[in-house]
This record gives C-alpha cells, structure tokens and sequence, in this order.
C-alpha cells in the first residue's frame, strides 16, 4: 500500500515546483484544510487526505503555469480579520489598504463621537472590503458603496450580505449616483484606480493578466479618478466633513494639492503607510 503524503511533504513538493520564496502554499492548503495557518502546522505530520492533496497541486500547477492569484483560486482574500469573497472582476485586497480603513476609524472617533449616525460613503468599492468593514468596525456608520460595474457590485453585496453587513449600493460613475439622488456624507472614502495608462503593462504579470484593468487604470498621469472624485465633493459633503484617499507611490503631494485647491481651508495630512510609504491622503473640512 502506497504511503500517504504528508502536509509538510504536500509543502515542500510545491515549494520545490514553484521554485520561489513566498508563503502561497501554506496559504493555499490551509484553505484546502479548512484550517488557519496555526491549525495547518499542527498537522504537519498527519498525512494529507487525498481529496485535499489532489485540489491543492492542481491549484498549485495553475498558480504556476497560468499565473492566477492563489487569492482567485481559493475565491476568497482577508481583510481586517474577516473573509471576503473575491473573483477575477474585482481588485483583490491589499493589507495597505487596511491601514486606510485604521485612518478613517481613527478619524471618526475624533470628529465624530458625538454624532450618533455618520454617514459614508465609499467610492470605487470593488470588493466592498472597506464599506463593509467600516460599517462592522463603527456600528454607527450608515455607509453607502458606489460602483460603476454591476458585476463588481454583485461581488460586494454578496460579502455584506455573508458578514452581515448594512450597505446601500449604488451603480454609477464615481460620486454621480449619489449626487443623482442628493445625498449627503459626513466622510467620502476611496481608494480609486492610480496606475498610469501606459504603465499597466510593466505591472508584475499576475496583477496585469488577471486582476481587473478597469481598478487599476488611473487614466493618462494616474490621478484622473483623483480629480473626478474631488471636482464633485462640493456636491455631496456635509458642512464638516473628511475625506480619505489610498494613493500610489509618489502620488500624495499632488492629490494633497489637488484637495487644497479644491478646499483651501481643509486640514490636509499625508499618513505613511507601515512601509514608510507616503500612502494616505486626508482632507478634514469645516472643522475649526
């Protein structure tokens, strides 16, 4: 009888397949395991079920020859803690943008702790995993997600739906379907396309070929979806407000000027990202 193959020999086989550094493949068979990553080392031993073995190294092979995110094939990426489901027309969550979604906590408990309802709006929501975890982390937002893709909507509803999460969502152009429907917010958070057209295909091969061009392109210079966002906020922000913004590398100083000349007496701040990376835009209006 032919003896079974261990986790940690189903570990090094695909380390050795894939021929680089990286922690995909304990990623992936966790998931396989329906385990946490503790959980899957305390295995290490045990031999691994066929039906698992068999789903891994096929995803293993595909991950490698095709180059599809271990976080598509899995369907799934966290996000703050929780698991949000992710497919191919939706961006797959990145942990900078949970230090944005720290920012924009922080700054509601600030300028809003006596305001029993803040309302928050999230342009460009793909996922949903900053609406969604705005709204679980602060009870008290009553959060509104825009998106231009109905698909990329579809993907959203159902994470806010599975982690129980109260979202309006609006299909359209930026801040238009809000404006259409004269709404009004007390934050506008987002972190929108920022890639310049003609630098999408210098992008890493997985990113180029599988995540979806629509957030990643950030138009000619990159801060197209920038301007368009803030030539509309008059429109949709309360008397005091704040607006946050994730920008790309070497993005910041132009978008924090773009927010002063829309907003001369704003408190813009940039916030550095846990990489020292300039990667957080804020805008706070209307306070004294």
């Amino acid at each position: 009888m032919e003896k079974k193959q261990t986790v940690i020999e189903a570990l090094n086989w695909a380390s050795s397949f894939l021929e680089k550094e990286g922690n995909e493949a304990e990623i992936l068979l966790a998931h396989h395991l329906h385990c946490n990553r503790t959980g899957m080392l305390m295995k290490l031993r045990e031999p691994c079920p066929d039906d698992v073995l068999k789903k891994f190294k096929h995803d293993i092979i595909l991950h490698k020859k095709e180059g599809i995110p271990i976080q598509y094939l899995m369907g799934e990426e966290q996000f703050f803690g929780r698991p949000f489901k992710v497919d191919e027309s939706v961006l797959i969550p990145r942990p900078e943008t949970e230090e944005l979604v720290q920012l924009v906590i922080k700054k509601i408990d600030q300028r809003f702790s006596k305001k029993e309802q803040v309302h928050v709006c999230d342009i460009g929501t793909g996922s949903g995993a900053i609406a969604v975890t705005l709204k679980l982390e602060q009870p008290k937002v009553k959060m509104t997600a825009i998106d231009i893709s109905p698909a990329v909507l579809e993907v959203a509803r159902q994470n806010a739906e599975m982690l129980h999460a109260d979202i309006c969502f609006l299909q359209g152009s930026f801040l238009s379907p809000a404006i259409e429907r004269n709404r009004t917010f007390d934050v506008v958070v987002s972190n929108p396309p920022y890639i310049e057209t003609n630098t999408i295909d210098e992008l890493d091969t997985v990113v180029r070929e599988h995540e979806p061009r629509l957030a990643l392109d950030g138009g000619e210079d990159g801060y197209h979806c920038y301007r368009r966002i803030i030539e509309n906020l008059s429109s949709v922000l309360n008397a005091q407000a704040i607006v946050a913004f994730e920008v790309g590398d070497g993005q910041a100083k132009t978008v924090s000027n773009l927010m002063k000349g829309k907003f001369p007496n704003a408190k813009v701040e940039i916030t550095p990202d846990i990489n020292h990376k300039e990667r957080m835009v804020t805008a706070e209006i209307g306070f004294s």
